[in-house]
């Protein structure tokens, strides 16, 4: 017979201290005790702002696509148009705004698909996945300093083939992909 795992405890915060301050996030270092225990243990958080990527839908079922440079992994990555949420802003209208900014590109309706946390284990932050459909490229670009892009669109379905054959790597475009699986299933259904 096996046994039954105890219940995971949330743990209590002691208290939190100031790490380090960059251009785009805060280290935090949080001090906890889990309620069986006695020892303090420390953890560091990552606090950016939060951020949102958007699905952007052509009249013909296509999705607008960017390929950049990311330094984090020393490489060029394939994603949808995304990037910070102003403070403030609602999460929608920043994903309406970026994707204009990055790709040229506006449409409506937009919506909200849904919204996760990027990594728990060491960040605060969430990422808002949007959806914008009727997209047409007529907004001119307005790149930051650090940011260039190719941009191009592929067929909804070669997307989700090229994400399975790991063409697509970045986590928050492989969660708006799922999010956006029920809406482009209604969308062939109609399309019958």
């Amino acid at each position: 017979m096996s046994e039954t795992p105890p219940q995971p405890q949330r743990w209590q915060k002691l208290r939190s201290e100031p790490f380090a301050t960059t251009r785009i996030f805060n280290v935090t270092k949080e001090i906890y005790r889990h309620p069986g225990r006695t020892k303090e243990q420390d953890f560091f958080v990552i606090n950016p702002p939060d951020w949102v990527n958007v699905i952007a839908l052509t009249p013909d079922h296509r999705i607008v696509l960017v390929r950049q440079f990311r330094y984090g992994i020393d490489d060029f990555s394939l994603e949808i148009p995304g990037g910070i949420i102003e403070p403030g802003e609602d999460c929608v209208a920043a994903g309406v705004r970026e994707l204009r900014e990055e790709s040229g590109y506006v449409g409506d309706p937009a919506r909200l698909l849904g919204s996760v946390h990027p990594n728990p284990a060491m960040q605060s932050n969430r990422c808002h996945l949007v959806l914008v459909e009727n997209v047409r490229r007529e907004a001119k670009l307005d790149w930051d300093p650090d940011e260039e892009f190719e941009i191009t669109t592929l067929p909804v379905d070669e997307v989700y083939a090229l994400a399975y054959r790991g063409g697509i790597t970045h986590a928050m475009v492989l969660d708006a992909l799922l999010l956006f699986t029920p809406h482009w299933a209604e969308l062939k259904r109609g399309a019958v």
